[in-house]
C-alpha cells in the first residue's frame, strides 16, 4: 500500500509518541509499505527505508514544543492539515494512518477522498487535556471527549498501545476493529539488529563466543559512563530512571524518598537520565534543599542508543510515575533488560507488570522508599524479579509479535475477493 501517514509531533525526539510514531513507520516500511509521513518542521532528521518525511511550513515562533497538549500545537496542526490535504490533491494513497489529534483530519480525509483510516490512538485526548493541566473547562474537555468518539467511530481501524485504552475504544464502538498492539518495539530485539536489540540486555546463562565481544564492549562503555557520572569505584549500587521529567513521573517522589534510602546504603547513587535543562534545575534545586545531591546525577536528555550503557550500569530500574493510564515506553525496555524494576503500584503500570515481575509499591515517596530497601537488601528476590521479567518479555513483547499484529491491522483493510462460481 501507499499510506499517508499524518503524524503531530515533533519529529524525531527521544520521548513517547515520536519512538511510537518512529516504530511504526519502520514496521510498515519493512512489511513492504511505502509511506509519506507528515510531520510537524521541529525534529531531527532520521533514515527509515519506505518512508518519506515531509514537514509543514516553520512558524519563527516556534523553538520547542512541549509534551502534551500546548497552545502552540494550534498553528502548528492548521499548517499539518494544509500539508496533508495538498499531499492528498496530488497523490493517490491506499490508506490514511493518523496518530494522536490528527486522527480528526483523517476522519475529514477518509470521508471526503473515499480512502480508508487507521487511527493510532496513543492516549485518551480529553484525559491529556486535565493530566497536563492545559484547561479545567468542563465544555472543553467534553468536546474534546466528542472529537475523540467521532474519531474512533469513523476510522476503519484502530489502534492502541494499552488495555486502558482498549476498553476506551470498546465503550465507544464495541464492533470496532481495534488492535492492542503494545510499544514494544522501543525495547525488543529486530532481526536485523543482531545480540541484544535495542534494550542492550545479553543472555542471563553462558553465551557464545561470538557474544563475549558484545559483552566486553558493554564493560567498557559501562565504565566510561561511570568516570563520566563521577561514580567512582566500589560506590553504588546505582538505581535508574530514564524519561521525561513531566509532573506525572513522580520525580519530586523518588527525590524525596532518597533520603530514606541512602540511611541504609550511603553509597547509593541515583542516575536520573532526561529532562529539559529547566526541569532538570528544578529537580536539582529539589535535591540540594534535601541535602542528597551528593548522591544524584542528572546527565540530561542523551541519545537513544545510550540507553543501554545507563541500563547495564544499573542495579535497579525506576519508575515512580504518580497518575496517568498509559504504560510508559521505558518499561518496556526495563523488561527486556534482565534488571529488577521498582514501579508504583498504578494502572499505568499494573497493565503490564505484576508482583511476579517488578517490585510494585505505593506511589508516595515512603512507598518508593521502602521498595527501593527491600530490593538491595534481597538478591535472590533482585534475580528472581529480573529473571521473570526477561520471560514475560521474551514471550509477549516480541518484535516478531509487534510486527505480526500492525499487520493484522493492515489486512483487515484488504477486501476479501468473492469466491467465484460457475
Amino acid at each position: 500500500m501507499r499510506i499517508l501517514m499524518i503524524a503531530p509531533e515533533p519529529f524525531f525526539e527521544p520521548r513517547g509518541t515520536p519512538f511510537s510514531v518512529f516504530h511504526r513507520a519502520r514496521a510498515l516500511g519493512r512489511l513492504g509499505h511505502e509511506i509519506d509521513l507528515v510531520t510537524y518542521p521541529v525534529g531531527n532528521a532520521v533514515d527509515l527505508p519506505h518512508v518519506t518525511v515531509h514537514r509543514t511550513w516553520h512558524p519563527p515562533f516556534v523553538r520547542h514544543i512541549k509534551i502534551g497538549p500546548s497552545l502552540v500545537k494550534f498553528p502548528l496542526d492548521a499548517l499539518l492539515f494544509v500539508r496533508a490535504l495538498g499531499m492528498l490533491l496530488r497523490h493517490r494513497y491506499d490508506c490514511i494512518h493518523t496518530h494522536e489529534e490528527a486522527g480528526l483530519f483523517g476522519a475529514i480525509f477518509s470521508r471526503v477522498f473515499r480512502v480508508p483510516h487507521v487511527y493510532d490512538m496513543h492516549s485518551d485526548l480529553a484525559q491529556q487535556l486535565t493530566n497536563f493541566h492545559f484547561t479545567r473547562s468542563k465544555l472543553m474537555i467534553g468536546l474534546m471527549r466528542r472529537v475523540e468518539q467521532l474519531i474512533i467511530a469513523s476510522a476503519n481501524a484502530v489502534i492502541v498501545i494499552c488495555p486502558e485504552l482498549l476498553a476506551s475504544v470498546e465503550a465507544v464502538a464495541h464492533d470496532k476493529p481495534v488492535m492492542l498492539i503494545e510499544n514494544t518495539a522501543v525495547a525488543a530485539a529486530e532481526p536485523e539488529a543482531g545480540g541484544s536489540g535495542a534494550s542492550g540486555a545479553e543472555p542471563l546463562g553462558p553465551v557464545p563466543g561470538d557474544q563475549m565481544s558484545k559483552r566486553t564492549k558493554m564493560a567498557t562503555a559501562v565504565t566510561k559512563l561511570r568516570r563520566e557520572l563521577d561514580i567512582p569505584k566500589g560506590a553504588g549500587p546505582v538505581l535508574l530512571y530514564t524519561g521525561t521529567f513531566e509532573s506525572y513521573q513522580g520525580l519530586d517522589l523518588l527525590v524525596e524518598s532518597m533520603p530514606a534510602v541512602l540511611a541504609k546504603f550511603p553509597n547509593a547513587v541515583y542516575v536520573v537520565a532526561g529532562g529539559q535543562p529547566d526541569q532538570v534545575a528544578v529537580v536539582a534545586a529539589h535535591a540540594q534543599r534535601l541535602g542528597v545531591a551528593p548522591s544524584l546525577r542528572l546527565p540530561g536528555q542523551r541519545q537513544p542508543e545510550e540507553m543501554p550503557i545507563f541500563t547495564q550500569l544499573a542495579n535497579v530500574l525506576l519508575s515512580p510515575r504518580c497518575q496517568g493510564t498509559n504504560t510508559p515506553l521505558k518499561i518496556y525496555s526495563y523488561l527486556h533488560s534482565g534488571k529488577p524494576i521498582l514501579a508504583t503500584d498504578i494502572r499505568s503500570h499494573t497493565q503490564v507488570l505484576s508482583d511476579e515481575v517488578a517490585m510494585l509499591v505505593a506511589p508516595t515517596s515512603d512507598g518508593l522508599a521502602s521498595g527501593a530497601i527491600a530490593l538491595l537488601e534481597d538478591e535472590r528476590m533482585r534475580g528472581e524479579l529480573a529473571r521473570n521479567a526477561r520471560t514475560l518479555a521474551q514471550q509477549k513483547y516480541s518484535y516478531q509479535a509487534y510486527l505480526e499484529r500492525t499487520s493484522e491491522v493492515y489486512q483487515g483493510l484488504v477486501p476479501v475477493p468473492e469466491p467465484v462460481t460457475a
